[in-house]
């Protein structure tokens, strides 16, 4: 029979910065950005593609940084179980969270498959949510770390063709912002991330990128909107809108009535 190999004492774990949707777009940039500014922190990489992570893992430990590939889907009940373990198995405890995994259902919700909008309610929320107190109960006792979450302008809209997603990202955004109040003063930075729309594989993914909307709105990049999240988080903010003309966006949002909102959303995502 193999022997149990022996676990690190607490004393002797080490931090590591956990990202979840690190195979692709933000994600994977917000992964990078966190490993350039490590201070020493192990990287353990979460997301389903396996051979993409390996290959970030494997870029990441040429420039000398510690880095570990896990292949997890996010929408099963065991995956934070599944991380911990990990985590575990490498010595180290969650440090910093980022939860950047997510995906979109693009249709009327009536139409779109079912399961496909239950599945995304179980990455984009609950997944995050179980990560989020999975780890942050560990944060608060040492007084130091921190969750950087990835939102959207969409949460500040109403999302005919997208209405799972939109409502997903409202969540996040508002989960986030009453955790930033709650842990205040103690040692734990908790940010959102909010960008607008990002070149990226999601919306290839999704069918949105042969909407109006897609082609009318200014594009950013991704590793420019992680750059912008990662200082965030290390500065302290709640939350990070990266560019003016989403914090426009957001503003406006915010100022014109919900009817109009909802007919210009759905002309413009609407399904070619």
């Amino acid at each position: 029979m193999e022997k149990a190999r022996p676990q690190p004492s607490r004393g002797a774990l080490k931090p590591a910065t956990v990202v979840t949707g690190a195979s692709s777009g933000i994600g994977r940039e917000l992964a990078r950005a966190a490993a350039r500014d490590g201070a020493g922190h192990a990287m353990l990489l979460i997301g389903l593609e396996h051979d993409a992570l390996a290959e970030l893992a494997a870029e990441m430990s040429a420039a000398g940084v510690e880095a570990h590939a896990l292949a997890v889907d996010l929408s099963g009940r065991e995956a934070g179980a599944c991380i911990e373990s990990k985590l575990a198995e490498i010595g180290a405890y969650c440090d910093v969270l980022v939860n950047s995994a997510g995906f979109g259902v693009f249709g009327a919700a009536a139409d779109a498959d079912r399961r496909a909008q239950l599945d995304l309610i179980e990455v984009n929320i609950r997944a995050l949510t179980e990560m989020t107190l999975r780890f942050l109960p560990g944060m608060i006792d040492r007084g130091r770390g921190g969750v950087l979450n990835v939102g959207s302008i969409t949460g500040y809209l109403p999302g005919p063709n997208m209405a799972t997603y939109f409502a997903a990202k409202a969540y996040v955004g508002s989960f986030t912002a009453a955790l930033a109040q709650e842990v205040r003063g103690s040692g734990v930075t908790v940010t959102c991330l909010t960008p607008g729309v990002v070149r990226t594989p999601f919306f290839a993914r999704c069918g949105v990128g042969q909407t109006r909307l897609y082609k009318m709105a200014p594009h950013g990049n991704a590793p420019a909107v992680a750059a912008a999240g990662w200082r965030g988080f290390r500065a302290g903010k709640h939350l990070v809108i990266p560019r003016l003309v989403d914090r426009i966006i957001v503003g406006g949002s915010l100022l014109v009535p919900q009817a109009l909102l909802l007919r210009f959303v759905s002309a413009f995502l609407r399904p070619p």
